[in-house]
């Protein structure tokens, strides 16, 4: 997904949202995208189960 950026890229994009969020609001935005990726992989796990036990009956 993010193969592309690289190291510097992905300073970059820290710098400014340092700069944009400042450091007391980049922990909470970090839990927050945490738990939404966590939350994606969950349904999208469930969602390849529940294809493949259709594809069992």
């Amino acid at each position: 997904m993010f193969g592309n950026i690289g190291i510097p890229g992905l300073i970059l994009i820290l710098i400014v949202a340092l700069i944009v969020f400042g450091p007391s609001k980049l922990p909470e935005i970090g839990r927050a995208f945490g738990s939404s990726l966590r939350e994606f992989k969950n349904a999208t796990r469930d969602i390849v189960s529940d294809k493949e036990e259709e594809k069992k009956h």
